[in-house]
């Protein structure tokens, strides 16, 4: 399936998904690479086998071997972080005093430029409601040199692939 198709099986009430997908997925604020990773990180990050499939099959082509592993393992390791640091988050107390024992290697290395790593981490976080990894990624993207206007574009992007893979889950239950 290709994203165009993805958006053709957008209802008409979410037409306003099905525009903003098409204007960015060409978004001129991010470089190809962050663009193409960030779409790839949000699919995965917002769990639908259609959209993930779909954006994968339009955005993979255009990146290196290693930039889209790098997409994978930036949903993969939030999809662990942004629970345990929510929840760190919330109850408070000791638990933000303690190590999180965890492994997250790839953080460290992840096989591409850091900003872009950390660009899609924030945008997972963003689709996972995680305030302190979306706080510590924002910090880490701006630091490595992204404008305001460029995070808001990744998370832009995790918005609108999120909200697709929510009506099309809709609508399939609706459907059946």
């Amino acid at each position: 399936m290709s994203l165009e198709a993805l958006r053709n099986r957008l209802p008409e009430y979410a037409k306003d998904l099905k525009l903003n997908l098409g204007s960015l997925s060409t978004e001129p604020l991010l470089t190809q690479q962050q663009l193409a990773g960030t779409f790839v990180a949000s699919a995965i990050a917002s769990r639908n086998a259609e959209v993930t499939k779909a954006i994968v099959a339009e955005f993979a082509p255009k990146l290196s071997a290693e930039a889209l592993t790098a997409a994978k393992a930036a949903a993969a390791i939030m999809g662990m972080n942004n629970v345990y640091y929510r929840f760190v988050h919330l109850v408070g107390g000791d638990y933000a005093t303690l190590p999180a024992k965890l492994r997250m290697n790839i953080i460290g290395k992840p096989g591409v430029e850091k900003v872009d790593f950390e660009l899609w981490s924030l945008a997972v976080s963003a689709i996972n409601g995680c305030g302190m990894c979306m706080e510590s990624h924002e910090k880490v993207v701006k630091h490595g040199g992204l404008s305001t206007e460029q995070v808001q574009a990744s998370v832009r992007i995790a918005a609108v692939v999120h909200a697709v893979a929510g009506v099309l889950e809709a609508e399939d239950a609706l459907a059946a």
